[in-house]
């Protein structure tokens, strides 16, 4: 069956879980918690305007997943996403399941008006540079700080 992309639903959210941890497992600064993942997932799906989470499907099984949040640019003066938690199942990597996902995404927030994706990698994953350099993103000078809170 050929890969198709729709909008995630609870059924999705263990799925979805399973993928984070991956994604987690490659990151710098993040572990994976099931239970947080879940919880999280859960707070998008239920405020479908803070955010939507896309998922690609094959042969009736979650291998993708990718999530846009939505806040306001007083830059812009326009609504704008941050591309979130893009992750692909290492078997179906190389297939275009990624390509899919960002293009959907992309033309979702298109269509609703937004004026502006931004998205964070680490800063050595290589590969995901050169995927969103060919989809037309740009290296910003701005540096990512955080504070945790709790």
């Amino acid at each position: 069956m050929k890969p198709f992309v729709r909008l995630a639903s609870r059924d999705d959210i263990p799925a979805c879980s399973r993928l984070l941890g991956i994604l987690f497992e490659q990151e710098n600064e993040f572990g994976a918690d099931p239970q947080k993942q879940e919880r999280g997932i859960g707070m998008i799906m239920d405020n479908p305007e803070k955010g939507l989470i896309f998922v690609c499907e094959t042969d009736g099984t979650v291998q993708g997943m990718v999530m846009l949040l939505f806040t306001i640019s007083t830059f812009l003066g326009e609504k704008v996403a941050i591309l979130e938690d893009m992750i692909i199942s290492e078997e179906w990597r190389g297939k275009g399941i990624g390509s899919l996902m960002l293009d959907t995404a992309i033309e979702h927030a298109r269509k609703d008006g937004f004026a502006r994706i931004t998205l964070l990698t680490d800063y050595d994953n290589n590969p995901a540079h050169r995927f969103y350099a060919s989809r037309g993103f740009a290296k910003s000078d701005m540096i990512v700080f955080r504070k945790m809170l709790q």
